[in-house]
């Protein structure tokens, strides 16, 4: 693995092939739209494409011209269309220039007094999919989502030398099948960050760990809705907290003044959770931290008669337990009448997912189906999508994966 790495980086960006490849007439209009994802199946001779990094030449049938990009596999498509323009050049200058474009629009958070964790790059939405880069309190995190994207490191390196001073880069190669870091060790250069590194969100806290795997502790998508749920939901309130993670919704419940109850099935989640209480000077023993399924709990509280004033849901889209098996995508209407079994009336449900395969209208069914089959009524107060920092394109909707609605029960 390493050996291929380095010699992709010996090799030297400047020097990867152009590929013309021809687009199937059916797919023909999407990336006449710009859509950026460059699709195998959408492809007539992906056979072509053997080394990643080696530039790829879009055209049709006819030879006409459609996009530019790179050859790079990942969990979704194999490469991005980064140019609608046939003289592009992959060079310094073009990820400087990018770079630079997307560390400007983020210079209100730069100069932030309550936050200092966020995105500054996000992917496709700021002109280069396969690479994201987040930001926290000097320290820089980039994550590579392929080896083609890989390629590029030295000028991408070089471009965030020039544009900003850090303390330190860290940097995770997700390039295995399943998502998951290629390499154990992720600092990259500078001084290493201390362990836990505090970082604050809307004067939250939060313990993060940026030499710990694919996640550092904190999903730094979710700031408009804790902060929403600190100013707005909390005050006096009792909350629930549900596939809680490190309790980061719960650190911001509490700190609007709520008590909350912290479920994940997770054993080392009671650890992350009592830690991101005591970093924000909250005795975690006046709230509650469960290490349980689920959704055990939700039946054990429902013959305990236990009823919260706000129950929040964010489960990951795919999970599994000795017991269950959850899909967002065929369950979340299963998990919203679970919710309502133990909400308050005049309480309020957070639904949230980050699940892809689906639209906010019908992740909005999903909740007025649970509510009718549970017989229930409802109003929705607020809905979020993904935050400035995590810019979008409306030429790639998937990549505005993130769906927010607080509901109260009525």
């Amino acid at each position: 693995m390493n050996e291929i790495i380095l010699y992709l980086l010996n090799l030297g960006c400047d020097k990867m092939k152009e590929i013309t490849v021809t687009v199937k007439n059916e797919f023909v209009k999407k990336y006449v739209n710009k859509y950026p994802l460059i699709l195998e199946e959408a492809l007539e001779n992906p056979e072509v494409l053997r080394n990643e990094g080696d530039i790829v030449v879009l055209v049709d049938k006819k030879k006409q011209f459609l996009g530019k990009g790179y050859f790079g596999v990942q969990n979704k498509g194999i490469g991005w269309v980064l140019s609608n323009s046939p003289k592009s050049s992959f060079d310094y200058k073009f990820f400087y220039d990018k770079l630079r474009n997307a560390f400007s629009k983020r210079l209100k958070l730069y100069h932030s007094r309550d936050t200092n964790a966020f995105r500054v790059f996000n992917g496709e939405g700021d002109g280069i999919g396969g690479l994201t880069i987040d930001y926290f309190n000097e320290y820089y995190l980039i994550t590579w989502y392929s080896r083609g994207m890989y390629v590029f490191k030295n000028h991408i390196i070089k471009a965030i030398k020039s544009l900003v001073s850090f303390d330190g880069i860290y940097e995770k190669k997700r390039f295995d099948n399943n998502g998951m870091v290629v390499d154990e060790d992720s600092f990259y250069i500078g001084r290493r960050a201390p362990e836990p590194f505090i970082v604050k969100e809307n004067n939250v806290n939060f313990a993060i760990y940026l030499n710990d795997g694919a996640m550092v502790g904190v999903f730094l998508d979710q700031k408009d809705v804790r902060k929403s749920i600190k100013n707005n939901y909390s005050k006096g309130k009792t909350v629930l907290n549900t596939f809680s993670y490190t309790g980061a919704f719960s650190m911001a419940a509490a700190k609007g003044g709520a008590i909350t109850t912290s479920v994940d099935l997770a054993s080392r989640s009671l650890d992350k959770t009592r830690e991101n209480f005591t970093i924000n000077n909250i005795d975690y023993n006046d709230h509650e931290i469960v290490v349980e399924d689920i959704f055990i709990y939700f039946n054990e509280a429902k013959k305990k008669d236990l009823k919260y004033d706000v129950v929040i849901l964010d489960p990951p889209s795919f999970a599994t337990s000795k017991d269950n098996r959850f899909s967002a995508a065929k369950d979340y209407k299963n998990l919203v009448k679970l919710a309502i079994d133990v909400t308050k009336d005049e309480g309020v449900i957070v639904c949230s997912t980050n699940c892809a395969t689906f639209n906010m209208n019908k992740f909005k069914k999903f909740i007025d189906d649970a509510f009718n089959e549970s017989n229930k009524e409802y109003d929705i107060l607020e809905e979020y999508s993904l935050p400035m920092d995590f810019a979008v394109t409306d030429k790639f909707p998937e990549g505005n994966y993130l769906k927010v609605v607080f509901v109260k029960v009525k």
